[in-house]
């Protein structure tokens, strides 16, 4: 699985890199303003760890906002885009976050996660690094598909199943890729997180409003946006160590 993972977001990187932010309205008008409220407004001098990076989007949103931020991510040409995005102003390594992590007990204040999460299998020592590498009172805010969406859309017969699927996706850059990760259930999901944090919020989001007008994003909000104001497709946490 993890080597799928990483022949999948080794060639996804380009397509991350020049047209995520502004070809992709499930993260730039759905998923990201639902995750940023969550976050502090102020992150002066904060330790935060981007934990699944891709290119580099909320990297370089949370050094904006005054972080040191650490960014990490398996696919060595994801960690390439995200360098070329912030430069020096951010520490980007490859990691893989199914294993131990590479830093010092209570390191950070804040982990971001995005969209992530969903491809590891077995989210018990993830959740468990997660844990020692964040400082008392630290938090953790992740985004994954929401179980009911892969439950909905893949048509499965059982919801209750910690199962592997896969989808495969065009894009400019890459053209056809096979994407595989894994669908869990809500319990599964809360049981977790809630084994190593205490839960502060759970949000099935909705599309924000705020873009509706913007050029290019007219295109997407005419398709999308009376659907995902309906139906869930997102799940976001937020928990506190």
């Amino acid at each position: 699985m993890k080597e799928k993972v990483l022949e999948a977001y080794d060639k996804l990187a380009k397509d991350y890199e020049k047209h995520v932010d502004t070809k992709s309205g499930h993260n730039a008008y759905y998923e990201r303003p639902a995750m940023m409220k969550l976050m502090p407004k102020d992150m002066n001098e904060l330790a935060v760890l981007d934990a699944g990076c891709a290119a580099g989007w909320y990297t370089e949103q949370l050094v904006q906002l005054g972080a040191r931020v650490t960014a990490i991510d398996l696919s060595s040409e994801m960690v390439d885009a995200c360098k070329r995005r912030v430069g020096n102003k951010a520490e980007v390594l490859q990691c893989d976050l199914s294993g131990p992590l590479p830093f010092k007990d209570e390191t950070f204040d804040l982990i971001v996660s995005s969209l992530t999460l969903h491809y590891i299998g077995d989210w018990e020592p993830t959740f468990r690094e997660f844990h020692r590498v964040l400082k008392p009172d630290g938090a953790l805010v992740y985004s994954v598909h929401h179980p009911f969406m892969d439950f909905k859309l893949f048509d499965r017969p059982d919801y209750f199943a910690h199962e592997l699927l896969s989808e495969v996706w065009n894009k400019k850059e890459a053209g056809q890729v096979e994407v595989t990760f894994y669908r869990r259930s809500l319990q599964d999901i809360v049981n977790v997180t809630s084994g190593q944090f205490r839960i502060e919020r759970i949000v099935e989001p909705q599309p924000s409003s705020e873009y509706k007008d913007k050029p290019e994003a007219m295109d997407w909000y005419k398709r999308w946006f009376e659907y995902l104001s309906t139906n869930p497709h997102f799940l976001i946490v937020k928990a506190r160590k």
